[in-house]
């Protein structure tokens, strides 16, 4: 698309959003800041993108989706700060530069499709590889919708390989150049340092070659932590994002990274809890699991009031990670209990669509109350699952217990899955006489989060089908 009519199209996308201090940013200039610019962008020949997911995502082809996959190039900049405040009011400096190259995976609609917004995500490296945990929750909201996707390999462990963070031993990865050299010989990351403005460059080139008239950043765990860093620091400065997902983050934020090197987890989790900046003129959404907000990850200390660009969803009943994430895969991880099966999906993608609409103008997304806490836990029903938060049917027509902090001495990776235990056969006979009192109840319950928000009207009948209705009869 010619730069003048995309500049066009940003600018009347700025103007009914009112948001007239960022009509400049995709020209490298906020505030007096000089930005580096945006990656250039080089096509691959057709080929495996190496992004690891455990559940295949809707059919691309079927949907009339082309996926590309890019080496991206440029000459990034890291960022030095006096102090890094608890607040989250981060003032960054530029220090170093490094020419990198790195990959981007585009999946982009047929042009008379496209929505005109792009969604990109900073791959998760905590297995030691490039992983799209968004992508595998949300992808049926993008596809449906008509969005674009980008996938952005922004840290040093992707591209280079490095230890996971989640595994038993010392598992890891090669990355992207070890596992395919012939594909990704020429790939070279400077280090963690550069990554933010690494993942801005990768972003703007994408945004501007599809001519995106809105565009979201999101990140789940170890990227949610690098994204409250963006958001924190990055964002003021090159001002390129009209909206922030940011899934499953920890109290801390991700360290602004050395030169050569990644960030290991050990160094994150255990920094200061920070917030979230209060001033930023874009939307910013946090989904939080029952999993976050104690044990390592520790998001509680970081927790803070919703604003008038804020909201915080946290979920009853959720996991870091879930049955949904892991698919049929479950039994290698080698779990004591069965993984946590609650429907953080349905809200994940409900997540996505208010963002969305709220970065275009729209009316912000709904409020939702935290999840209920007491002490070093959570207040629990009379089941045993957990009060307050964003409720599904899952846990208000309850056949199960769904916890998303795991079992006493689960491993690093169980206790990022928590798990879901059977109610006892008495409890379920007095909670539901029959199958007709259980469907009644599970269907009130998606009415009333189709109703507030937290579902899409769209999954309302997939949510349906995903009751636990064969339970009763296995009691």
């Amino acid at each position: 698309m010619p730069l003048r009519r995309l500049a066009q199209r940003r600018a009347a996308q700025l103007d009914r959003r009112g948001d007239h201090r960022q009509s400049g940013a995709r020209q490298g200039s906020v505030r007096g800041t000089v930005l580096t610019g945006r990656a250039s962008l080089r096509e691959l020949p057709p080929g495996d993108s190496g992004i690891v997911s455990a559940r295949p995502g809707p059919d691309l082809t079927a949907a009339g989706y082309v996926e590309t996959e890019y080496v991206a190039s440029g000459a990034a900049v890291s960022y030095a700060a006096d102090e890094l405040p608890a607040d989250g009011h981060w003032s960054l400096r530029e220090d170093a530069h490094a020419d990198y190259v790195t990959r981007v995976v585009v999946r982009r609609p047929d042009e008379a499709a496209a929505s005109g917004t792009l969604v990109v995500e900073w791959l998760n490296v905590s297995s030691g590889m490039d992983a799209a945990p968004g992508w595998t929750f949300f992808a049926e909201e993008v596809v449906r919708r008509g969005h674009a996707y980008a996938a952005v390999s922004a840290q040093h462990a992707g591209v280079e390989g490095g230890l996971s963070s989640v595994s038993v031993g010392d598992l890891g990865s090669p990355g992207l150049k070890g596992g395919n050299a012939e594909r990704y010989g020429e790939l070279s990351h400077p280090g963690d340092a550069f990554a933010y403005d690494l993942f801005t460059q990768a972003a703007r080139a994408v945004a501007d070659d599809l001519g995106a008239t809105c565009v979201l950043a999101t990140g789940e765990s170890q990227s949610a932590f690098a994204l409250t860093s963006y958001a924190n620091g990055m964002q003021p400065l090159a001002g390129l994002f009209d909206g922030l997902l940011i899934h499953s983050r920890g109290g801390a934020a991700l360290p602004l990274g050395r030169s050569g090197a990644g960030l290991p987890m050990a160094e994150v989790i255990t920094g200061t809890p920070t917030r979230l900046r209060t001033d930023l003129e874009v939307p910013v959404l946090v989904v939080q699991t029952e999993t976050d907000l104690f044990g390592h990850l520790a998001y509680l200390p970081a927790r803070q009031p919703e604003h008038n660009r804020l909201r915080t969803w946290e979920v009853a009943g959720t996991a870091h990670a879930d049955k949904f994430v892991i698919g049929d895969f479950e039994e290698f991880l080698g779990c004591a209990e069965p993984v946590n099966r609650g429907q953080q999906v349905f809200v994940v993608r409900a997540a996505l669509h208010h963002l969305e609409r709220w970065a275009r103008g729209g009316s912000a997304a709904p409020t939702a109350p935290p999840l209920e806490v007491v002490g070093d836990g959570y207040a629990l029903d009379e089941v045993g699952n957990a009060r307050g938060g964003v409720r599904t049917p899952a846990v208000d027509a309850p056949v199960e217990v769904l916890s998303g902090l795991g079992v006493p001495g689960a491993s690093n990776i169980c206790r990022l899955f928590g798990s879901t235990a059977m109610l006892p056969t008495a409890r379920l006979a007095e909670l539901w006489p029959d199958a007709d009192a259980y469907l009644a109840a599970y269907r009130a319950a998606a009415e009333a989060a189709v109703s507030a928000g937290f579902v899409l009207p769209e999954d309302h009948d997939e949510l349906l089908a995903d009751s636990r209705e064969s339970l009763l009869a296995q009691a």
